[in-house]
């Protein structure tokens, strides 16, 4: 088993296990700390989804930082396991959801809409543009998409580049449908001003 930690909120310094399993690539704790700085510390009322979680990095810490409901996506039985256990150690109770799906299924079935997604795939497998015509009813219209990919991306579809950065091999991007940015550029780009959370329901 490979481990981290969590780097900020509630949960700050505990401990996340993890399978050692190919392709499963966590989100490194520098770049974590700026797509959260990014972002701001606080998320609370927000609704958020990790479509590739892995090592549940992302959405753990989303949720540490008071995200109201956060799904983890992940096709792996191990890794789903291992999210589970993590979820119970935390005392995560309903603000952390595990979900059995592979990214394309879960986009396309999904009841509503979340605020920020995380979208983390496997490298050079095609998941980004599979999923770029779904994305735009799986995101609120003035949510958040952060993106890891093999390369950088000013945009695709809709979505156009906000916060950008790289970190070795892995470029990194804060993403918004295109005229939201604009006006996140118009109001000094305040990224987390322009959040709306959605309903608070479950």
């Amino acid at each position: 088993m490979n481990s981290l930690r969590i780097i900020g909120g509630e949960w700050r310094r505990r401990i996340l296990r993890f399978p050692d399993l190919p392709g499963l690539r966590p989100t490194p704790d520098r770049v974590r700390e700026t797509l959260f700085n990014w972002l701001g510390q606080d998320l609370r009322g927000l609704c958020c989804v990790d479509l590739f979680a892995g090592s549940g990095a992302l959405g753990f810490e989303a949720a540490s930082r008071g995200a109201h409901r956060v799904w983890l996506v992940d096709d792996s039985p191990e890794v789903v396991k291992s999210l589970e256990a993590t979820a119970q150690l935390l005392g995560a109770g309903e603000r952390v959801r595990v979900v059995r799906s592979d990214a394309v299924r879960f986009s396309s079935a999904a009841e509503r809409r979340f605020d920020l997604v995380f979208l983390d795939p496997p490298f050079r497998l095609g998941w980004i543009d599979r999923l770029a015509p779904l994305l735009p009813a799986l995101v609120h219209p003035r949510g958040l998409l952060y993106v890891e990919a093999e390369r950088a991306l000013d945009e695709f579809g809709s979505w156009q580049t906000v916060r950008h950065g790289r970190a070795g091999q892995v470029y990194y991007h804060l993403m918004q449908q295109r005229g939201e940015a604009d006006d996140a550029k118009q109001t000094g780009g305040n990224l987390r001003g322009n959040l709306r959370p959605n309903d608070a329901g479950p």
